[in-house]
């Protein structure tokens, strides 16, 4: 009997209700990446372990949005203090404005070997292993995205939908670039798009998991598997070359953050924009949101979102090529500035003067306290189509962040980290962790992590309702759009201000989060994202 239904058509609404925990919990957008990193609880890991083995089997289960040749961020609460990883890669060395213009672009295109920086996950795990790891061996983490891999596993709805379109997008690159053929041979056997309710094996990308395992990730950087990407991109007139992989090791940072209203807000310092979200919070401090549905709620988070992202898009680089620091951007001052400029009508913003002269998420946590919020990308779907023959490494495609004006901090430049839109959340209160938090998708992320904060801090919504309530999402000008459940009244009264209201029906632009909370007793409370394929493995 073969089913007949339609995995995403659903005729009434659902609900799903938050989920309790008290040895851990893994949260995730995919049902058997969250049972990988249960396994590792259940096998003596702590929080730290499962999310790497959560990580490594999302590169698996769901390479629409991230892989082996992508990147990552992480936030980890271990031993009373927050630690923060930034595993993005830079751009290859030899790559440059003129190397590009050399070759008659005049942008950096979306697929192919040009986009491609330095990948960082593989780095991230070993990295995150070394540091909090638990007795287990880093091998073992690795072992259910490599039985996902060489066993084979079946297609979720919210994969599977995504899926589709990337076939037509690498089908149309395809007939000016052979450099993304891999893409073909590891996603679309058989010459055909992959979709919900297939199954999958892919023995190559299980097989390099191995490799990755037993060297500690280092094979991939320098070592067999190194040399397999050197070759690839040297062989298509790439700038990716040996030596960059080999120099590469990912960097603990500082977590910046701010208070918001008596919680501490923290998130990832630049080259991440998960600053964004600090700044708008700052800009609300200094105005009256007042009930949940009014007028100036919604206004007011729309007005300070777009200042901020504003200044973000404009001063946020690598942070050896930012104008501005991170101070200056999170001053009080510089914030009472921004709300100033905030009326009853919508403004068209721009970029103010602080200076006094593209995704997977899982948020894991463990019975000894330990809490991961960590998230890993290849950028723009499967990234940039090249995927490393006979291995399964799907190349990310980060390079698209840079911009090519010489006058801007994020302007391309070899070895040279871009702007990166990938950002974990942690929440905090009393200098005690409240727990991770993350919305993934592009642009979407930092407007996510707002939307999710003042549902939670503002207005005591449960983890579950905060990421349900219908969102909103500014993508430029006085442009908002907005979802079919958002409320009618609110919309017209926002469009009478101002707001250029358009109304989405596919739900999936509007992010994809988890959460969990933490109580003073150590009881976890989880949710997942109905947007997705979100879901709460709890022990």
């Amino acid at each position: 009997m073969k089913f007949e239904f339609d995995p995403l058509v659903y005729h009434y609404p659902s609900r799903r209700n938050v989920v309790y925990g008290r040895k851990g919990m893994v949260v995730t957008g995919n049902p058997l990446a969250a049972n990988a990193g249960l396994e590792i609880l259940k096998k003596g890991g702590n929080a730290v372990d499962a999310a790497i083995a959560t990580a490594a089997a999302l590169t698996v289960v769901e390479p629409t949005a991230n892989g082996i040749g992508g990147d990552a961020f992480a936030l980890v609460w271990s031993k009373g203090k927050l630690h923060g990883l930034n595993a993005s890669g830079p751009s290859p060395k030899k790559i440059s404005v003129d190397a590009l213009k050399g070759r008659g672009l005049d942008k950096i295109p979306t697929t192919g070997v040009v986009p491609v920086n330095v990948p960082g996950a593989p780095a991230a795990w070993a990295e995150l292993w070394k540091k909090f790891g638990s007795e287990l061996e880093f091998e073992e983490l690795l072992r259910p995205a490599i039985s996902y891999a060489k066993e084979g596993y079946i297609i979720q709805p919210g994969v599977g939908s995504v899926w589709e379109k990337s076939f037509h997008k690498y089908s149309k690159a395809l007939r000016e670039d052979k450099s993304i053929l891999g893409w073909f041979d590891t996603f679309a056997p058989e010459g055909k798009s992959m979709k919900a309710g297939d199954l999958l094996r892919l023995e190559n990308h299980g097989n390099t998991l191995e490799e990755i395992g037993y060297t500690v990730s280092e094979s991939i950087y320098r070592g067999e598997l190194a040399e397999k990407i050197a070759k690839f991109f040297k062989e298509n007139d790439g700038f990716l070359e040996l030596s960059d992989l080999e120099e590469y090791y990912p960097e603990w940072v500082e977590p910046i953050s701010t208070n918001y209203k008596g919680f501490e807000v923290c998130e990832i310092p630049p080259n991440g924009h998960g600053i964004t979200v600090l700044m708008v919070l700052n800009i609300l401090t200094q105005l009256e949101l007042e009930d949940m549905n009014s007028f100036n709620s919604t206004h007011y988070q729309m007005e300070a979102l777009k200042l901020a992202f504003t200044d973000v898009q404009k001063y946020v680089a690598d942070p050896k090529y930012m104008e501005v620091s991170i101070d200056e951007l999170l001053s009080m001052d510089y914030a009472k500035n921004r709300a100033s400029l905030i009326k009853d009508k919508a403004i068209m913003p721009k970029a103010g003067k602080p200076t006094q002269s593209g995704t997977v998420y899982l948020a894991t946590a463990d019975q000894y306290g330990n809490m991961v919020s960590y998230i890993q990308s290849n950028y723009m779907g499967f990234g940039s189509g090249i995927v490393i023959p006979n291995t399964g490494i799907a190349m990310y495609n980060r390079g698209c962040n840079f911009n090519l004006d010489p006058g801007s901090g994020n302007c391309l430049a070899g070895g040279k980290k871009s702007y990166h839109t990938i950002i974990p959340g942690f929440l905090m209160k009393d200098g005690k962790p409240v727990g991770p938090f993350g919305v993934m998708g592009g642009f979407m992320q930092p407007q996510g992590h707002l939307q999710v904060l003042i549902n939670t801090i503002d207005y005591k919504l449960n983890p579950q309702d905060a990421l349900d309530r219908p969102r909103w999402q500014w993508i430029g000008d006085k442009t908002i759009e907005i979802e079919q459940s958002f409320d009618n009244n609110l919309a017209l009264q926002l469009a009478r201000a101002g707001h250029d209201i358009v109304v989405k029906a596919d739900s999936t632009d509007f992010g994809r989060g988890e959460i969990i909370w933490r109580d003073d007793n150590g009881i976890l409370c989880g949710a997942c994202e109905p947007r997705t394929d979100g879901y709460v493995a709890v022990w």
